[in-house]
């Protein structure tokens, strides 16, 4: 089978896990190649997601490597055995990659909590909010290429809203609610947005007030995805280089406190409703 050219975040984080767990046991890649009967190179795009793997040839590595965390293996080969073709394919070519990596680990989750400080969160964003937004991080696209981005950020939603919906919490500050990144009927629209999904129980949806005392994280913006097992969750951090994946437990165990710690700090649900339903009325 010929390697994978752009392998997907998905695939990059399962070749990840099976080389943690061979350097967990002591092993280097050749032994584990002589192992399997395969060579050293195959192993490395194994490792890097570059090629694929079965399900039954990561039980056998688990074995190998002496793993007894067996929700975790079961987990792995999951991964492996799974042949999703989900909407954001329809995007491959036409938009960046780490724009389908974020829907499909967002379609995998067993639930999502996010922190933003500065936006709407994007699986909240009417169209018009997400549009001015490109607008003004992305001057520089055409329409046909705007375009694509916006419908894109409305079909993540999906996630949110079908027929298995994925539980979803976030907490969001003040400046990103009363922040005008267009005009006042985008602004009233996208307020009204937040209000009917959370009336949906779409969204759980926690706001920081600007005179909220105990709350230092002006930069704690962020998206954590559980996944199957603890193991297996992520962490989508946005940086200027771009959109950050994080796998490494104590990268992961800090996102865990920065969101407990963001979500003390904010208004309880049903205050925070109150409160987004007051300044749609001060607009």
């Amino acid at each position: 089978m010929a390697a994978r050219s752009h392998p997907t975040a998905r695939q990059i984080r399962l070749g990840t896990e099976l080389r943690k767990l061979r350097e967990a046991a002591g092993l280097k890649a050749r032994e584990v190649a002589a192992f399997l009967n395969s060579s050293s190179a195959q192993m490395s795009q194994i490792e890097a997601g570059t090629a694929a793997v079965s399900a039954e040839r990561i039980r056998r590595l688990a074995a190998h490597y002496a793993c007894a965390d067996k929700a975790f293996v079961d987990a792995l080969a999951a991964m492996a055995g799974d042949r999703t073709r989900g909407w954001w394919g329809e995007y491959r070519g036409v938009l960046p990659q780490v724009n389908l990596d974020v829907a499909e680990a967002e379609h995998h989750a067993t639930f999502l909590h996010e922190v933003v400080i500065t936006y709407v969160p994007g699986l909240l964003q009417t169209p018009d909010y997400a549009r001015a937004v490109f607008r003004y991080m992305r001057p520089e696209l055409s329409e046909s290429e705007l375009a694509p981005r916006v419908e894109h950020r409305m079909r993540r939603r999906t996630v949110i809203e079908g027929d298995a919906p994925t539980p979803y919490e976030t907490v969001i500050h003040e400046f990103a609610l009363r922040v005008r990144v267009a005009d006042r009927q985008t602004s009233m629209s996208q307020l009204h947005l937040i209000l009917d999904e959370i009336e949906k129980g779409h969204a759980t949806v926690r706001v920081i007030p600007t005179d909220q005392d105990g709350f230092a994280g002006a930069d704690a913006s962020m998206m954590y995805m559980g996944g199957p097992v603890l193991k297996l969750d992520t962490g989508l951090l946005d940086a200027p280089t771009g959109t950050l994946f994080i796998d490494e437990e104590a990268h992961l165990n800090r996102l865990r406190t920065l969101f407990r710690k963001v979500e003390g700090a904010s208004l309880d649900p049903t205050a925070s409703r109150d409160f987004i339903h007051r300044l749609s009325k001060e607009l």
